[in-house]
């Protein structure tokens, strides 16, 4: 497969550089000691701070310490415990990095990340990202939304789902040497979830670089549904016109459906989903519909009955 580039803009469609905020200066400062654990690995991904602009979808809430965000995680190709892919996903190496383009769409092929985020404005969203175990955390992501990409990929007529994958480097990544799941890892959303202007391709957090147990370089960020459904450390992006089977459909049906709502009132088989935990609050606080997102999102399952497709 040949390694795609698009063609440059015209000076008119590139975006300028915004004006940096000075709270983000804040950010900065106070992550340097968080991620410089990272130093070396980070500073491959192709990413200007200076781009970044505020965000249509951002909440007054407050942000959760990046200590907590960048050192419990969910990235089972690194490990099953929360502080695994912290310890170990500094061996990953995220430049240069390439997606491959695959299925129902007029330009597929093999893109850099470069030619993926260019000509892109940076956008900062902060979102409540919550994960299956009934834990959350607000979270200031910077990226742009998917559907900007998939404009530009020009999906044909019969691409109804995007199916997205994860790396696998058994070299570099301890937990896809043991069958928690069939690797890689795989999610997939309806096209017109994908073009919701909530979805995002992320690429950094706190005004930084995307850490690699966050996902780096480039992940997804679905706010609306359950943590799993925001795939990380994404190698390629297929366009069906059947709905694919997702890693953790396939792995526990019973548990863990396609569409992965948030809905409070459909409990998981082995806890309730009623109430979940902020990261770094005592205490618990009821779910939210749709994560709170419900004013943006439900239309789009008007009709479903949502405790069959959970």
């Amino acid at each position: 497969m040949t390694r795609y580039r698009f063609s440059e803009p015209p000076p008119s469609e590139i975006t300028p550089k915004a004006l940096w905020l000075s709270r983000r200066e804040v950010m900065r400062a106070g992550l340097a000691l968080a991620l410089a654990p990272l130093a070396g690995t980070v500073d491959a991904a192709p990413f200007d701070p200076e781009q970044v602009v505020a965000g249509p979808f951002s909440t007054d809430e407050p942000l959760t310490d990046p200590r907590a965000a960048t050192g419990y995680n969910n990235f089972y190709e690194f490990g099953t415990r929360k502080s695994e892919p912290a310890a170990n996903a500094w061996r990953m190496q995220t430049s240069p990095w390439d997606v491959v383009v695959e299925g129902e769409v007029a330009r597929p092929g093999r893109y850099g990340l470069e030619d993926l985020l260019r000509p892109h404005t940076l956008e900062e969203r902060v979102y409540r990202l919550r994960c299956v175990e009934g834990w959350s955390m607000v979270i200031p992501w910077v990226g742009f939304p998917l559907a900007a990409l998939i404009t530009r990929l020009e999906p044909t007529s019969r691409a109804r789902y995007v199916e997205f994958e994860t790396l696998v480097d058994e070299a570099v990544m301890p937990g896809v040497r043991r069958p928690v799941i069939a690797w890689p890892y795989r999610e997939a959303l309806r096209m017109d979830e994908a073009l919701h202007p909530l979805t995002l391709l992320a690429v950094g957090m706190y005004g930084e670089v995307m850490p690699n147990q966050n996902g780096a370089p480039i992940r997804l960020v679905v706010p609306w549904k359950y943590g799993f459904k925001s795939i990380k450390s994404i190698v390629a992006i297929r366009f069906h016109e059947q709905r694919p089977v997702t890693s953790w459909e396939q792995q526990a049906p019973r548990e863990y459906g396609f569409y992965a709502n948030v809905n409070p009132e459909v409990d998981h088989p082995r806890w309730s989903q009623a109430s979940e935990r902020r990261i770094g609050e005592s205490g618990r606080r009821p779910t939210l519909p749709f994560n709170g997102y419900a004013e943006q999102v439900a239309h789009l399952y008007d009709g479903m009955d949502l405790r069959r497709y959970f």
